[in-house]
């Protein structure tokens, strides 16, 4: 595979040429909305036949020829890709890369808001290929404790379980469509309330045909740390054999009286849940000042403290499948889709800039005597994501949300990754 950005005076017949790749092709993967008119900066992915360039992190009792053994590879190739690695002592944490046939395999999980079930079945017939799970947002529960419908959902399961995507019920600490702190707090800290929870839970989870539960409780009061590991292991044995997927907000350290990061036990919960997500989206946030959304340093700083406390096996790293729009003097933010993202620099002709340290896309145009900063996420951005999860040999990522259309994403997944498939 190919990544083109473009320079001043490419044209798309001209990049056709050089990769001999129809125009329509390259329209059609990237999502372009022009085909005469692109900017200086865009990233293209260009699809091609080249071997994998896999990253791995050395390890004690490392060789060259193990790791031409472990990937298919050759010592030679292995020389080539790293002119400078000595082969007689190949250091410990040092990351290099190995030319391969094999692709890296992964987990993925799709979030979904099912405004329309319609919709939703129609982008999951388009994605299944790529998905391992799929988690519906339709959930909330009441001050008692009692989990109910918020969104109707038995034709999304339905289809999902059809198609070999396991469906997981996504339940969320929502009142109003706002995350509730007192809502989590008065729920986890009564063991009755924290059981009506787990009851009724479980027996939605398998009247409605879902393959496990997504949890995703958002801003927790600090003081039911212990109660909502508690809440977590009452739920997974409630769970029987139905998986349990644990969302959390992505620190760096912990830090127990924080009201966004304190309640998450990164420890306790990696040894309850079969799988846990870090949320390594909204570095940059709505309100906040222009940042990258996920930028790649601190993902690496997220996940090297993630998998001191979690086994790396049972990891996902988030990814979002949108930008934020914002202006500049008052940081009023707009949410886009990555597709819309893009397709905007190109209508307001302006170039799109790249970040390396973030590896993350960007750009600024002015309107209605406004500046505007844009950050957003391109098959660039997404390529340094899944280097991460190969280097830390995670189990895989989340994507929010499907609504949200990312055509570079699913192609680059489509033809470089090896998408595991569950079975429950």
């Amino acid at each position: 595979m190919a990544i083109h950005v473009v320079k001043n005076g490419d044209t798309l017949w001209a990049i056709s040429q050089v990769y001999n790749v129809p125009v329509s092709t390259i329209v059609a993967i990237n999502g372009l909305s022009n085909v005469n008119v692109i900017v200086p900066g865009l990233a293209l992915y260009i699809p091609s036949r080249e071997l994998q360039q896999r990253t791995y992190r050395i390890q004690p009792g490392d060789t060259l020829w193990k790791l031409s053994i472990r990937f298919n590879s050759t010592i030679a190739s292995i020389l080539q890709a790293n002119p400078d690695l000595n082969p007689n002592r190949l250091l410990v944490g040092r990351l290099v890369t190995i030319p391969t046939e094999l692709k890296q395999d992964i987990a993925t999980l799709g979030f979904i808001v099912p405004y329309s079930q319609e919709a939703v079945i129609q982008i999951l017939d388009s994605l299944a290929p790529q998905l391992t799970y799929l988690a519906v947002t339709a959930y909330s529960f009441t001050r008692e404790g009692y989990a109910y419908v918020q969104l109707e959902d038995r034709r999304i399961v339905e289809r999902s379980n059809q198609l070999g995507v396991l469906p997981l019920l996504m339940i969320r600490n929502l009142i109003d469509s706002t995350f509730s702190p007192e809502l989590a707090g008065t729920v986890l800290g009564n063991p009755s309330y924290r059981r009506n929870l787990v009851l009724s839970i479980v027996n939605l989870a398998r009247q409605r045909g879902y393959k496990g539960v997504s949890i995703d409780f958002e801003f927790i009061p600090p003081e039911r740390r212990n109660d909502f590991a508690t809440f977590l292991s009452e739920l997974k044995t409630a769970l029987g054999n139905l998986l349990l997927h644990v969302n959390v907000h992505a620190k760096t350290r912990d830090i127990p009286a924080n009201p966004i990061i304190g309640a998450y036990d990164y420890q306790m919960i990696g040894k309850i849940a079969d799988i846990v997500a870090v949320m390594t989206i909204d570095y940059g946030y709505p309100g906040g000042p222009p940042d990258p959304i996920s930028p790649a340093w601190w993902i690496e700083q997220v996940v090297s403290y993630a998998v001191s406390l979690i086994p790396p096996q049972k990891l996902q790293i988030a990814m979002p499948l949108y930008g934020y729009d914002k202006v500049a003097a008052t940081n009023q933010t707009t949410g886009t889709s990555v597709l819309a993202a893009q397709n905007l620099a190109i209508s307001k002709g302006v170039a799109i800039q790249y970040a390396p340290e973030s590896e993350s896309p960007f750009y600024r145009y002015w309107t209605n005597n406004a500046e505007h900063a844009v950050w957003f996420e391109d098959v660039r951005s997404y390529k340094a994501k899944y280097k991460i999860i190969d280097t830390h040999r995670l189990l895989g990522t989340t994507y929010w949300q499907l609504n949200l259309p990312a055509p570079q994403n699913w192609r680059y997944l489509a033809d470089n990754l090896i998408i595991k498939k569950a079975v429950i």
